[in-house]
């Protein structure tokens, strides 16, 4: 008895899902400060806490951190 296997393989994409949307938080890179943005559900809101934390305090290097949701789709 003999078995044979046909395999099909096919291609997919991932990419941005623009309705998930995008989350950031920055975090204060400055020696022994330790302040962070906290998630933020628009980045314009994490880097607006960022000016203003450079206006309070003088600090200006910023870690960023973005998350997005991706959606895989099957080519063709």
């Amino acid at each position: 008895m003999s078995t044979r296997a046909v395999y099909r393989f096919v291609n997919h994409t991932i990419g941005h899902e623009p309705a998930g949307g995008v989350t950031a938080e920055l975090f204060c890179m400055t020696a022994d400060c330790g302040a962070s943005s906290g998630l933020q559900g628009e980045p314009v809101a994490a880097q607006t806490w960022a000016l203003n934390h450079t206006g309070r305090t003088g600090h200006d290097l910023f870690r960023r951190e973005f998350t997005d949701h991706a959606r895989v789709t099957r080519d063709g």
